[in-house]
């Protein structure tokens, strides 16, 4: 009897209903879709920074004409809901746009002082960067990185997330359909144990990973054993700061949006909150009714603000999060327990009375669960805030700008927001600190990490 064989499954987290079976890649496949990166990446690489850029303008172009479709295969493949997943593709056609209108300015030769006639700095590609994408942000985590990584002339092989087989096919017909070398981008369907072998493979240059903590270190390893570069954004359990002075009903409702974005499923959602001094009891009493406020539901309803979890376990890990955190003493404001019913889908939770020692603290918790904090003082704040192995990002809530500035140098993080919420911008670097990775995406910073930076000395001629 010839065994089954190995598939992907997608899964819409809404209904638990099957979307269909994806064939895992056989060696030959994985082989085939290598081969072909690298030899788009030999045709690619002598393009012009400006003639790099059609393609790259073209494949917005491509995103927003096919935004409903895309959006729609975000939300049943992992619940956003759909006003949420429109708002993904447009900011991945801004990346593609702001890199092809950017990119001859962040690459361009730059003239250094030295004892040469003429010295220079040039930035040139890697070659096949490999891609290890995770499903929360189906289609932006891979646009993050790979609108600047293919201006920069390098091509991409992606390994996504197995939920997400859909979403990762319609990326790469979208590079397909926009204009560069046939199999500049490439999708390779594989479960996570059989990337190894990529990772060792002579013609991949460099790998990116966002994702856990835990897969970090492990493709850190691998990296470290080749000799490959690697940028890792991995997990957060972002502090969210409240001054005295601070603007408490406008605090607690961008608290509420900050947690249960995405279903609170963002590495950069604010997970800690910390009330200072004398706001606390009056941030806990408006966050409560804003976050019991938030329509749960069909994600593909416009009207909806917060949809399932995108998997069932986990919902299941953040239900044993918070129940264990009751149990020590956690006092539930909103929400706390998983919906009865189909669908994974968990309700948004606000907890006081949380200690350092809770899981729903000490963990990164990927769901819609806030754990408030009160302290003392700024000085206690700050330290509370810099208590995590974590570093994503952070922000802080005062009328003070230059106090709130004071404080954002003072936290250990890649990002500090005062008197905004956490958000990646193609304009700014992005990544973080601590066990939340190294290496930054986006901004001049992003486009020239998968470049040879390369010093050229030129003397006089003898």
């Amino acid at each position: 009897m010839r065994a089954t064989a190995p598939a992907l499954i997608a899964i819409d987290p809404a209904t638990e209903e099957e979307l269909g079976r994806f064939d895992v890649f056989t060696a030959d496949q994985v082989e085939g879709a290598l081969a072909a990166a690298d030899a788009a990446f030999q045709v690619w690489r002598p393009y012009s920074v400006a003639d790099r850029s059609g393609p790259l303008a073209a494949l917005a172009r491509q995103l927003r004409a096919n935004a409903d479709s895309y959006a729609r295969l975000i939300t049943i493949e992992m619940g956003k809901p759909i006003t949420e997943a429109r708002a993904e593709l447009e900011k991945c056609a801004w990346a593609c746009d702001y890199y092809a209108e950017h990119a001859a300015t962040f690459l361009r030769d730059e003239l250094m002082p030295s004892s040469a006639t003429r010295s220079l700095v040039s930035f040139e590609p890697l070659g096949v960067v490999l891609a290890i994408m995770p499903w929360n942000f189906p289609f932006w985590q891979v646009f993050r990185f790979a609108a600047a990584a293919v201006m920069a002339g390098n091509a991409v092989v992606l390994k996504h997330a197995s939920n997400v087989p859909q979403c990762a096919l319609a990326i790469e017909g979208a590079f397909a359909a926009s204009g560069f070398p046939a199999g500049l981008f490439r999708t390779v369907l594989i479960p996570g144990g059989d990337v190894e072998p990529l990772v060792a493979d002579e013609r991949v240059r460099a790998i990116t990973l966002t994702g856990s903590s835990q897969t970090g270190s492990r493709i850190a390893e691998l990296a470290g054993r080749a000799l490959k570069k690697c940028v890792l954004e991995l997990g957060g359990s972002d502090p969210f700061i409240v001054l005295p002075d601070a603007d408490v009903a406008v605090a607690s409702a961008a608290a509420a949006r900050a947690r249960n974005q995405n279903a609170g499923q963002s590495c950069i959602a604010a997970k800690r909150f910390i009330a200072v001094g004398s706001i606390a009891e009056e941030f806990e009493d408006r966050f409560a009714r804003e976050v019991s406020a938030l329509r749960v539901g069909d994600p593909g309803d416009a009207s909806t603000q917060v949809g399932p979890l995108a998997r069932a376990d986990l919902r299941d890990a953040l239900e044993r999060q918070v129940t264990a955190s009751v149990r020590m003493g956690g006092r539930v404001l909103a929400g706390g327990r998983a919906r009865p019913g189909r669908g994974f889908f968990y309700e948004p939770t606000v907890l006081a009375q949380v200690t350092g020692d809770m899981p729903v603290w000490r963990e990164e918790t990927f769901g819609p669960v806030a754990a408030i904090r009160r302290v003392a003082d700024v000085a206690e704040a700050i330290a509370v805030a810099n208590d995590s192995i974590y570093g994503l990002g952070a922000s802080v809530w005062t009328r003070d700008a230059t106090a709130g500035e004071w404080i954002a140098r003072e936290i250990e993080s890649g990002a500090v927001f005062v008197n905004g919420i956490v958000a990646s911008d193609p304009r700014l670097p992005f990544g973080g600190t601590k066990r939340s990775g190294y290496g930054r995406e986006l901004g001049i910073f992003g486009i020239r990490e998968f470049t040879n930076i390369k010093t050229i000395w030129i003397g006089p001629p003898r």
